[in-house]
């Protein structure tokens, strides 16, 4: 992995979450030796700081639109 990648803050939520999955599976493999599955995990660390942080972000603009209150996400196609 290299340093700039690590320094790079990720460009939108679905490049951060595409990097985060294939850090996983580059960790999951097994063959990354220890330094560099240290690197990895911080990487990833961060990642899934940036993803949760956009989540809680857009959370917040759904209620903002929803009046204050997060409503149940209904769709027309549900029997009832």
């Amino acid at each position: 992995m290299a340093k700039s990648r690590a320094a790079t803050p990720p460009k939108d939520y679905e490049s951060a979450l595409a990097e985060l999955e294939s850090i996983v599976g580059e960790m999951e493999s097994g063959q990354l030796p220890l330094e560099a599955s240290l690197a990895a995990y911080k990487r990833g660390a961060v990642l899934l700081h940036y993803c949760r942080q956009q989540l809680s972000e857009a959370e917040q603009q759904v209620k903002i639109l929803e009046n204050g209150t997060l409503q149940p996400f209904k769709t027309d196609d549900i029997d009832d």
